[in-house]
């Protein structure tokens, strides 16, 4: 037996399940899941893994079959997404649609949503359970898995982290930004959800190690030629500029602590 990591969307998260030896990287597979059978691809093989009794069992490998009612789902899907939508719009709730999706024995139908505040569905609920007579589930989910769902174009350029390859968002602080020296425009820190950008994580602790003991823009730093105001920093350099008087002085911090370790 292997520890097989399988994901049931281009880019998604991996979630891991037992399999036979047989099995190879890109299969489609059936897998037993907390919501039944679902549809899935592996990506990922782990030979030798330490606790696989915890989990769920890869059933089989995915038939022609198997597909052709995979694609059928998909087209369910986009058509339960549609009728949610109406409803929503005639009950008057406040809440955005994004997501539909039917598990692969059709014995639940999963509803993704963004909404600002608490939304009482169960009306709501009630009315799609009596059109697809299926297990009925609605999950808020917030900015950041929206624009996992939906996915874009990042200010790098390109398709943005969380929709092709992150599988999960740790915090992100504001410190961050202010840990790399950016400036605290919305327009430049914010990704398209509206919320920090994923990509202040990759480099902070970098930042914060190359960060210590320099002194901030703005600050007041004494050099050998006397004091001034310090007005540009290079973190990762370990370099400023300070203004005395009329004079732009670079202070080099990498080797003031070459100096400091003789």
């Amino acid at each position: 037996m292997k520890l097989y990591s399988v994901i049931f969307k281009s880019h998604g998260k991996g979630y891991y399940f037992n399999g036979d030896d047989n099995l190879n990287i890109k299969d489609y597979v059936i897998v037993e899941t907390e919501k039944g059978l679902q549809y899935g691809q592996i990506n990922n093989i782990l030979t030798e893994p330490s606790d696989s009794e915890k989990y769920k069992n890869i059933i089989r490998i995915a038939t022609k079959e198997d597909e052709n009612n995979y694609h059928n789902l998909l087209k369910e899907s986009s058509k339960a997404l549609q009728k949610c939508k109406e409803l929503v719009r005639k009950l008057d709730l406040n809440m955005n649609v994004i997501n539909a999706d039917f598990t692969f024995d059709k014995t639940q139908l999963i509803f993704s949503f963004v909404s600002d505040e608490r939304v009482d569905f169960r009306e709501l609920a009630k009315k799609l359970a009596a059109i697809y007579h299926t297990r009925i589930e609605l999950r808020q989910i917030g900015a950041r898995d929206k624009a996992k769902e939906v996915g874009g174009v990042g200010v790098c350029g390109q398709n943005i982290c969380c929709g092709r390859f992150l599988d999960h968002i740790d915090a992100i602080s504001m410190n961050m930004a202010k840990n790399q020296n950016l400036a605290l425009n919305p327009s430049k820190i914010n990704g398209l959800c509206g919320r920090l950008l994923c990509c202040l994580q990759y480099e902070d602790e970098n930042y914060q190690e190359c960060g210590k003991g320099m002194p901030n823009v703005g600050s007041t730093y004494k050099t050998q030629n006397g004091e001034g105001k310090v007005i540009s920093v290079d973190i990762l350099n370990r370099k400023c500029k300070v203004l005395i008087g009329s004079n732009k002085e670079e202070i080099d911090f990498g080797e003031i602590d070459a100096n400091s370790t003789k």
